[in-house]
């Protein structure tokens, strides 16, 4: 029986869910009058660079998460693989907030960053990111039957 689905199913599923959490952060978010720039956040880790933020962004989104999430988490966790990803973008977006956010000098739940608002949009973010991860990563993979 297997207990985590194909990394390259997990590494497309996070790539998918960072380029639309990416795309609601720089499309969406302005509309709702936030300024939500994750690259330039990385970026000023280093050196202040945007495109090397953007890139952290993306390996982390694309790779990381989803190993952590198909060989660490996929087993463990509740419900469908599109619960799974749920919870596990939760469980990222709570890191975020409690943690990174305020190591980038954005308070607590965003709190200096647009408040609930921003956390909100965040929180969204992730669910989306984590729905598509799980979904894509634990999807009924196809088999061609050879006769």
């Amino acid at each position: 029986m297997q207990t985590h689905p194909h990394f390259s199913r997990a590494i497309l599923g996070g790539f998918l869910g960072t380029l639309a959490m990416t795309a609601m952060m720089y499309l969406v978010a302005p509309m709702m009058g936030l300024h939500m720039d994750i690259a330039a956040m990385l970026g000023s880790m280093l050196g202040n660079s945007w495109s090397a933020g953007m890139v952290m962004h993306f390996v982390n989104g694309s790779l990381i998460f989803p190993a952590i999430f198909a060989f660490g988490l996929y087993g463990v966790l509740p419900g469908s693989p599109a619960v799974k990803g749920t919870i596990w973008g939760v469980g990222l977006w709570l890191m975020a907030q409690v943690v990174v956010m305020p190591m980038m000098g954005a308070g607590l739940f965003s709190s200096q960053m647009g408040g609930a608002m921003a956390a909100m949009g965040s929180l969204v973010g992730h669910l989306i990111y984590g729905g598509l991860l799980g979904a894509i990563a634990g999807g009924v993979e196809v088999r061609v039957a050879h006769a």
